[in-house]
């Protein structure tokens, strides 16, 4: 008996229904979409009725997926990024685009200040950045390189040592200035507001207040004093705006104590389990443009770390 053979599959259904289902919020993917959460509800209902069974648990104030919703919505992650990152081929015949995801404070910190040498050496490349720690789905989101601060054993993708990420305390110029002479030692730590960054807080290995001043034998400072941060990018612009000390997780402080935004205090340095990982997804990395970007931060991690040991040499 012939099967009886389907209407063409509903393209828009499919793209709010896996919207939805990545969100498991019909107000959010109306807004990635540019609609209204009616019209998401409405191609998931016309999505559901095609295929004759339930996409969605629905309740008040929340949505869920079933069994069958989540094996669709895999799927469908997977097969949008591949089609999106064609679309980006096909519609870049000057210019190569490449997509980069990491964290804010790297981006801003790190990045960004020297992104313009990459533009001057590969001007055909167009590089986008976005910013985020959360897990890459390099398929699904079509990302090309993610730079993750992470303790590694990342599975699934290629994933390589770009740089390791020690803590030391920094503050600002005219906060040294003016505390002087009172930042002789560690101990005198307890005389000022301390910095934190309380995304470091429940991550084993990843150096607080109370480690680095244990370290260095400051057995006078209370650790818990001062102002919380829900990042260290935070902690330590108010550093720089000379509100106390931040514990600054290296690279992340380099360019800004090579500025004069910020001076590095005490020699001692306090080792990070978490550093500073590349991946890729290995078959992306035969693209011309992944290959050329992922060289220049290799080549930008190695001259850093150079110029970083010379300064510390000429500082303590």
């Amino acid at each position: 008996m012939p099967v009886k053979p389907r209407h063409p599959a509903p393209l828009n259904a499919l793209r709010s229904f896996e919207a939805a289902a990545r969100h498991l919020s019909f107000n959010v993917a109306a807004r990635e979409l540019f609609v209204t959460p009616a019209a998401v509800s409405h191609q998931v209902k016309h999505l559901e009725e095609y295929l004759g069974l339930s996409l969605f648990h629905r309740s008040h104030r929340s949505v869920a997926l079933t069994p069958e919703g989540q094996a669709l919505a895999s799927t469908l992650g997977a097969v949008f990024g591949q089609i999106d990152r064609a679309l980006d081929r096909a519609g870049s015949h000057a210019n190569a685009e490449l997509r980069v995801t990491t964290m804010e404070s790297f981006a801003a910190k790190w990045l960004a200040p020297r992104l313009h040498r990459f533009h001057l050496a590969q001007p055909d490349i167009r590089v986008r950045i976005d910013t985020g720690n959360q897990h890459a789905d390099f398929v699904r989101d079509g990302m090309d390189v993610a730079i993750r601060y992470g303790p590694g054993g990342y599975t699934g993708v290629h994933a390589e040592l770009l740089m390791k990420a020690p803590a030391y305390p920094v503050c600002s110029p005219g906060f040294q200035r003016d505390s002087a002479p009172s930042l002789d030692c560690p101990d005198d730590l307890n005389r000022h507001p301390l910095l934190h960054d309380e995304s470091a807080v429940g991550r084993p290995g990843v150096p607080a207040w109370a480690d680095w001043l244990e370290e260095a034998g400051a057995s006078k400072v209370e650790a818990n004093r001062g102002s919380m941060f829900p990042s260290i990018y935070l902690a330590q612009e108010a550093a720089i705006a000379g509100h106390g000390i931040a514990l600054g997780i290296d690279p992340l402080v380099r360019e800004d104590l090579r500025q004069g935004r910020l001076v590095r205090l005490f020699p001692h340095v306090a080792n990070n389990a978490y550093a500073f990982w590349l991946v890729q997804r290995d078959e992306a990395g035969q693209r011309p443009a992944v290959k050329a970007f992922c060289q220049w931060l290799r080549e930008e991690a190695e001259t850093d770390s150079r110029l970083d040991q010379a300064d510390v040499r000429g500082a303590f």
